[in-house]
């Protein structure tokens, strides 16, 4: 299991038991940049909606690539982005080692259900990009 994973134990009305894989997300301060490799990225909103039953946890913002070669050309990039972190399991529940609040999500892992999810998302963000973590 990747470091930063916990895995929740739960028992289902038949008694039998089952787990889901969660995970932390450490939310970032809206409208800095963070420095990546080849650019940065600037988170511009972090957005919360009911998606069957439960809250549905994504980010919005701009990667600016500000180096991308191709054919002897170098010119700078950039898009935005939808980055789904994954149902709510407990909002801010915690603050990380600089003071940033955590929260611990599920993530969206089937195929189905990210195609459904990218389909609100582009309906009603002008995002390029829909990632699921």
């Amino acid at each position: 299991m990747p470091s930063g994973e916990t895995v929740s134990k739960s028992i289902a009305e038949t008694g039998e038991k089952t787990s889901i894989i969660t995970v932390e997300y450490t939310h970032l301060p809206i409208g800095v940049d963070v420095l990546a490799f080849a650019g940065y990225y600037t988170p511009e909103q972090e957005v919360r909606i009911p998606f069957r039953g439960r809250e549905l946890l994504y980010v919005t913002g701009h990667i600016e690539v500000e180096s991308a070669c191709h054919g002897g050309t170098c010119t700078p990039q950039n898009y935005w982005y939808s980055a789904v972190q994954g149902y709510v399991v407990k909002w801010q529940y915690r603050k990380s080692d600089s003071g940033l609040p955590v929260t611990e999500v599920e993530p969206v892992s089937d195929r189905e259900t990210q195609k459904e999810i990218e389909g609100i998302i582009f309906g009603s963000e002008a995002v390029s990009r829909v990632e699921f973590r």
